[in-house]
Formats: C-alpha cells, sequence, structure tokens
C-alpha cells in the first residue's frame, strides 16, 4: 500500500483529492471544519518536505453547472486559517486557467482549484476530463474517503495518469488502517454495535461482518423487528413487518457461525413520538397498544455495558434510541460512555456511519474512541465487504 510516507515531496506539486465537500450557512460560512481540519496532516507534508499542493473537491451537487453558491472560494479562507498557510484559489479545475495557476504556484505555496462537479465529466468518470487534471500535478494523493466509493474522474480515474507517483494520503490510509482492524486483524473478541431504524439498510453489513465478530448488539428501531418476528409485542414501535422472516434469518444465521446476538430486554416506551410524550419502562415484548419503544431501558443497558467492557475490538454504528431528543438519547450516551471506558482499558473502537458518528460528535465522544469515520457511505460500503473504486485504483 503506497502512503504519503513513501515520498519526498521535494520540488514536487501534489495534486490531493480532498473531501471539502463542507456545510455553509447563508452568509457561506463553513459551519462545521472536521473535514478541513482531517486533511491538514497530508496538506503539511507535502509542504514541509518543500513541495507544493494543488486541492481539488466537490462541495454540494451543481450538476454540471457553474452555480455561485457552490463556489470553493467560499471555504478558502476557512482552509488558510486551518492550515496556517494563505491558500490560493483559482476559478477553474481544468483547462488552462487552472494550469496556469500551477505552474506559477512555488514551493510551500497551497492552490485550491474550483468545484469538480461544475464539470459532469467528474460524476461520469470521464477519461478525457481525468487526463486532463493529471497534468496539474507531479504525485497524485488521494486523502478523500467520503467519496472513495465513486468511481469518479478525480477519485479514481486520475489515479492511471500517475503509475508510479500515487499514493494514499494519511487520513484515507488511516480510514482504511481502522476498518482492517475490525475486519481482519482485530484482538478478540471482536463486537460490533448495529442501530439505527431499519434492518433492511444493515442486512448486507450483518451478512459480511457475521464472520468477523463474536457478539452482536442490535439497538435502536431494528430492535422491533426481531422482537415482533419472535413472537412479541411491539405495540406502535417502528417495524418492518416485510423483514421479520429476515430477522429470523439473521438470528440463525449468527447461531449457526457461533456469534453471541444481544437485543433489548427492556425499553423506555413513550405515548407519542415527542419530546414531551409520557414515558415508561416496559418489557420488549410486551409493549402496550399505542406505546412505541424510543430508547433502551436500564436493565438491557447493564447487558450491553458487560458485553462492550469484555471486547477488545468495537465497531459502533447507528444510534441506540431517538437520541435526537434528550429525553430518548440516554441509551446512546450509556454506549458511548461503555466504549469509552473499553477503549481506555485498551479497546480498539471504531465508530462510522452516518447516525453513530453524529451522536458521538454531540456528545463529546470524538476523543474517547479510537476512531470516528469521516465516510458515511464509504465507510457502510466497506462493512459490507465491497472493494472501494477510489482505493483499488491507488492499489492498481
Amino acid at each position: 500500500m503506497k502512503v504519503l510516507n513513501d515520498f519526498n515531496f521535494e520540488d514536487k506539486k501534489a495534486l490531493i483529492r480532498v473531501d471539502f465537500n463542507v456545510p455553509l450557512n447563508d452568509k457561506f460560512e463553513v459551519t462545521d471544519t472536521n473535514r478541513i481540519e482531517a486533511a491538514k496532516p497530508t496538506i503539511i507534508k507535502v509542504l514541509e518536505d518543500g513541495g507544493s499542493a494543488v486541492l481539488m473537491s466537490h462541495l454540494g451537487r451543481p450538476k454540471g453547472q457553474r452555480n455561485a453558491d457552490l463556489s470553493l472560494s467560499h471555504i478558502c479562507d476557512a482552509v488558510s486559517d486551518i492550515i496556517g498557510v494563505s491558500v490560493k484559489f483559482v476559478d477553474d479545475c481544468v483547462g488552462e486557467k487552472a494550469e496556469k495557476a500551477v505552474a506559477e504556484l512555488k514551493n510551500g505555496e497551497v492552490l485550491l482549484l474550483e468545484n469538480l462537479r461544475y464539470y459532469n465529466e467528474e460524476e461520469k468518470g470521464d477519461e478525457e476530463f481525468a487526463e486532463k487534471l493529471s497534468k496539474l500535478g507531479d504525485i497524485y494523493v488521494n486523502d478523500a474517503f467520503g467519496t472513495a466509493h465513486r468511481a469518479h474522474a478525480s477519485t479514481t480515474i486520475v489515479a492511471k495518469f500517475f503509475p508510479n507517483a500515487k499514493c494514499f494520503g494519511y487520513l484515507l490510509a488511516k480510514e482504511i488502517d481502522a476498518i482492517e482492524k475490525v475486519m481482519a486483524t482485530g484482538e478478540k473478541p471482536v463486537l460490533a454495535i448495529l442501530g439505527g431504524a431499519k434492518v433492511s439498510s444493515k442486512i448486507t453489513i450483518i451478512e459480511n461482518i457475521l464472520d468477523k465478530v463474536d457478539d452482536l448488539i442490535i439497538g435502536g428501531g431494528m430492535t422491533y423487528t426481531f422482537i415482533k418476528a419472535q413472537g412479541g409485542k411491539v405495540g406502535d414501535s417502528i417495524c418492518e413487518d416485510d423483514k421479520m422472516d429476515l430477522a429470523m434469518e439473521i438470528l440463525a444465521m449468527a447461531k449457526e457461525k457461533g456469534v453471541k446476538v444481544h437485543i433489548p430486554v427492556d425499553v423506555l416506551a413513550a405515548d407519542d413520538f415527542n419530546a414531551d410524550a409520557n414515558t415508561q419502562i416496559v418489557d420488549v415484548d410486551k409493549i402496550p397498544e399505542g406505546w412505541q419503544g424510543l430508547d433502551a431501558g436500564p436493565r438491557t443497558l447493564e447487558n450491553f455495558k458487560s458485553v462492550i467492557l469484555a471486547s477488545k475490538t468495537i465497531l459502533w454504528n447507528g444510534p441506540i434510541g431517538v437520541f435526537e431528543m434528550e429525553k430518548f438519547a440516554k441509551g446512546t450516551i450509556a454506549v458511548g460512555n461503555f466504549i469509552d471506558e473499553a477503549t481506555k482499558n485498551g479497546a480498539f473502537s471504531l465508530v462510522g456511519g452516518g447516525d453513530s458518528v453524529a451522536a458521538v460528535k454531540q456528545f463529546g465522544f470524538e476523543d474517547k474512541v479510537s476512531y470516528v469515520s469521516t465516510g458515511g457511505g464509504a465507510m457502510l460500503e466497506s462493512l459490507e465487504g465491497k472493494t472501494l473504486p477510489g482505493i483499488a485504483a491507488i492499489l492498481a
């Protein structure tokens, strides 16, 4: 695996695919700088070697049209502040103007190209467009895990024009290592905690990880499909009736492979889906009509705690309850605390995929777990066992 440290960037221009698809407010200010901060070590390494950095990214979905609201010029100041270097900007990403800006770039300088998705060719993975991009650097660095599952021109196709001069940036290499630890090389016992609302969205992940884990915790809305499938009463809780057979198949498959499945035994139920609802703790298979389970109960959390603290490798994907409402956030916060404790005791913990990342950030667990993945869809596809085109292109 070619990584950044395999190259010396002295007098070289690094063409770096970053993921600067960051949220902006109505004044076009960056409201979450995590992705920019995550790319900083890669950019700094290039500059400290004595090279220059050409950054390319998309922002939003301009669909092949120039859209001033989605110009990367809006983020230039934020990138400059974070990297500590005044970042230059060019309002194109291919062609004469971009090539001139790159030619004028001196060692120690950083240039940000305009939004790649102003061109339809980017998402189409167009080879001619990729070749134009390749003229903008001596070494290609992919540091954008968030788009590694897309076979786009800048994430995959461009790599073929750098047969001996391509590598993973620090961030992408860390993502690959973290997933590898969970899926292949992690110390046992290995635990996967899967939450979220739907079994259907996690089925491929579950099927893929059953060969790799010793324990599986199921939480969140998925719980009720499993409970109802086993004859329990789930009241008005979210439930995929058409996936109950699938839930039973998963339990049978887990048993066959010697995986212990841990499902909630009690829940915090509410008589309405809102923050002011009446609540009661009930057995998970005896939820009254008109009530719905919205968080894990105290006995469940005790069970989860003992499983988490006994694990040496932990993957957490999906919240345990409706954490967006404070009343139903206790389960998710408790699981975060248990993972924090396990990590302090030497476990490796990876949080990845959508809502669990949001929860970890909201409740301040970011620095308490081993690694928080930056890629939503890319992370999920990795867990499903798929080879990501952006990663395959560097390995080719």
